[in-house]
């Protein structure tokens, strides 16, 4: 049964190439940045009854090398029938477009992985005719991304990491990198990850962990995330003291202690511009006192 996160695990690829890079530099192949990257049709199908389709099949174009093409496959358990299923794409696809295929399988466990590895060989009595080798990327060799500032850079490296570790402890740490790296982005950016990954996190831990993460994120007018919240408890929307409560309310959500002097500071200023940049950074303080280094910073200038 084909799932969410299943269709999530390639259709990234094709959705944002720019992850392609820096997953060949997990497995130790070179390609350029300057790459462009195309989808091709996925159906394998030459005649009925049988049909075939490929996850994802796109079209590489390096600027520093050949033109090929990579069929990329999402696999979430052992299935012996891959193992002929994906010798024929690869020879499907250098017959159809008389180019170079490299095979890639994305995997969420260890089992899996270590079984899609291969090699595959098709042959008898000592001969092999033909022997599959696909690259294979999972658990083991993707980069475990929890630090804000990369998750930041590379946000579709980051939810893919997030989408391929969904299942192990790192899980928590990689989501709370990329929910704070959302802060910075745009409302587009930002919906696009935040929409990926509950889809193909679903019902799960991780989802669930994903969808807490996000109610401190107004991204999303009608979800009564934390920030909308705090806005509408505003006497009207865009002064001071309606805001002013928005930032008590996100630090009281996120469970930060206020004190008597910072929360005074806070309710009395009459600077919407700066309260509207408090009520931001309270996404992403440690302390509530933090609210305002930038305000010293500029106080110093």
């Amino acid at each position: 049964m084909v799932t969410s996160a299943h269709e999530g695990m390639h259709r990234i690829f094709q959705e944002r190439p720019e992850i392609l890079t820096p997953v060949f530099e997990v497995l130790g192949i070179a390609l350029s940045e300057k790459t462009t990257v195309d989808a091709i049709v996925s159906d394998a199908t030459e005649t009925k009854p049988l049909a075939r389709h490929i996850d994802t099949a796109l079209r590489v174009c390096p600027s520093d090398g050949e033109d090929f093409l990579l069929a990329v496959e999402a696999q979430e358990r052992r299935d012996a029938k891959k193992e002929s299923s994906w010798p024929y794409y690869i020879a499907y696809l250098r017959s159809k477009y008389r180019l170079p295929v490299l095979l890639l399988v994305v995997c969420r466990d260890r089992a899996t992985t270590k079984w899609a590895a291969g090699p595959f060989d098709c042959g008898t009595r000592g001969w092999t005719a033909q022997r599959t080798y696909p690259l294979v990327v999972g658990p083991d060799n993707l980069p475990v991304i929890t630090d804000t500032r990369t998750a930041a850079e590379k946000p579709a490296m980051a939810a893919f990491s997030a989408l391929a570790h969904a299942n192990s402890r790192d899980i928590d740490a990689i989501l709370d990198a990329l929910g704070r790296a959302l802060a910075g982005m745009s409302s587009n950016a930002a919906n696009y990850f935040w929409q990926f990954l509950e889809t193909g996190l679903g019902k799960t831990p991780a989802g669930d962990k994903w969808r807490d993460i996000m109610t401190f994120v107004n991204y999303f007018p009608g979800r009564g995330t934390i920030l909308e919240k705090a806005y509408v408890e505003g006497e009207a929307k865009g002064e001071a003291k309606g805001e002013a409560k928005g930032v008590l309310a996100v630090l009281k959500a996120r469970e930060i202690p206020v004190s008597d002097d910072v929360r005074e500071r806070i309710t009395t200023c009459t600077d919407v511009d700066r309260v509207d940049d408090w009520l931001h950074r309270a996404i992403t303080v440690t302390r509530a006192e933090d609210l305002f280094t930038e305000d010293l910073d500029n106080s110093a200038e």
